[in-house]
């Protein structure tokens, strides 16, 4: 009757919720409260697939309940993004008959990777995948191995682990194991034979600490890498981009299956790739995936599109603290190549705790927006004056840059000076600030 009681609590705590807009967390909370061990007794399908690491949990999450659903699935997911344990718990009791049975096919679990090692303590997923770990939200997970340290508590020997195989410090979870999928990207014309980003994390081995060495470059430290030392490398893909077209939008897996992308980003491709992995494992036909996920538009308001007095606007949204993420809508922005303005918000450090430590900033590839194309850059918000010392140092012309701490100010600029379309980069805290004021 405990059960019971605490299953029909969360379903009305969670209804209440959504009526006024909260709620994903709370209900798992209260639930764990009454009993800590509540998701032991409920009764759950075979088919669980837990999505972890620094950056693509939330696109990546979508792609595979997408193509489960529309091949016929009935998927659990937490699609609000509340991705710690009790929001896992949110979710699982929500999906819950009286009886405690999830009468789902599959469920799909996007799980925060500080928190994955709490969450699997209560079921076995049959999937994990883990997309990545970059240096992300330095002050709440210090250094990326210490959070692959982490997230190795949550990972057993019966689970199927999917890798990228082209991240050194991931792909190490398969080192010498033998139940993994990898999936990864091959040298192409975007590729380089140097690291261009200004740190690398790739510079020495994390599972010996020698030196490592690479064949080529992706970005950052993700591509074809190899110890001389003790042996770890990136692996032979079981699902690989073989080939990529960012101008045309285009990627092709396998050397068989083409996929137009709505998003012509790297990102975007490596999370279409890690949800076709994961999907056709759980026995979708290949061409039923392409099919969901040609023009897939990814639907959790990250890129937005719109305009400003006749400019042609898009909101990229970067993940708080994390400078891969930056880096990336940068990156987007300079291979449109279009006469541009960029419009850089740094308003809010964090949603989840207060801080003013910006050396993160440092992190990101500011330098890339020294491109012909980028005819303009406003700095806005809180944290202007750290965004102005950076940007002395990223070698662009101090005529192109306009600094606002003002956001209805940054806004005045933006509507009166912007040249050509507008590029939107923010965090997640401070999209909004800028959306209701356009």
């Amino acid at each position: 009757m405990k059960k019971m009681f605490i299953i029909i609590l969360a379903k009305i705590l969670y209804f209440i919720g959504k009526l006024i807009g909260k709620g994903s967390s709370m209900p798992g909370q209260i639930a764990l409260k009454l009993d800590k061990n509540i998701l032991k007794k409920i009764k759950l399908p075979e088919d669980i697939i837990v999505v972890t690491g620094s950056n693509g949990k939330t696109s990546t999450t979508e792609l595979i309940c997408s193509i489960l659903e529309k091949n016929g699935y009935s998927v659990g997911c937490n699609k609000e993004g509340s991705n710690q344990t009790e929001g896992v718990t949110t979710m699982i009791l929500n999906a819950c008959n009286l009886k405690g049975e999830v009468k789902k096919d599959v469920l799909v679990i996007e799980s925060d990777e500080r928190y994955t090692r709490h969450t699997l303590k209560y079921f076995e997923p049959k999937y994990l995948v883990v997309t990545n770990l970059y240096r992300d939200q330095m002050t709440r997970n210090g250094h990326p191995e210490l959070i692959y340290d982490i997230v190795k508590e949550a990972i057993d020997n019966k689970v199927h682990l999917i890798l990228n195989a082209d991240d050194p410090l991931s792909s190490l979870y398969g080192y010498k194991r033998e139940n993994v999928t990898y999936f990864g990207m091959n040298e192409n014309e975007l590729s380089t034979k140097e690291n261009n980003s200004v740190y690398d994390d790739g510079k020495y081995c994390p599972n010996c600490k020698h030196v490592m060495k690479y064949e080529y470059h992706h970005f950052a430290h993700i591509g074809s890498f190899y110890c001389e030392n003790c042996g770890h490398k990136k692996q032979k893909c079981d699902y690989a981009i073989t080939n990529v077209d960012l101008k045309m939008g285009e990627i092709e897996i396998n050397n068989k299956y083409k996929i137009e992308m709505s998003l012509r980003s790297i990102y975007n491709a490596y999370n279409m790739l890690a949800a076709f992995a994961v999907t056709n494992l759980i026995g979708i036909n290949e061409k039923d995936i392409v099919s969901v996920l040609t023009d897939y538009a990814i639907k959790n308001d990250r890129v937005q599109t719109f305009e400003i007095n006749e400019h042609k606007a898009m909101l990229l949204t970067s993940k708080h603290e994390n400078s891969i993420s930056y880096d990336q809508s940068l990156m987007y922005v300079v291979r449109e190549n279009k006469p541009c303005t960029v419009v850089i918000i740094v308003d809010a450090v964090s949603r989840k705790y207060f801080t003013s430590e910006t050396s993160w900033l440092w992190d990101i590839d500011f330098e890339l927006l020294n491109s012909e194309c980028v005819k303009k850059i406003v700095l806005a918000g809180k944290y202007v004056h750290d965004l102005v010392s950076r940007f002395e140092c990223a070698n662009i012309g101090s005529g192109k840059i306009v600094a606002k701490e003002d956001l209805d100010e940054m806004m005045n600029e933006v509507k009166k000076n912007s040249i050509g379309d507008i590029y939107v980069i923010t965090c997640f805290s401070d999209r909004m600030k800028f959306l209701d004021r356009r």
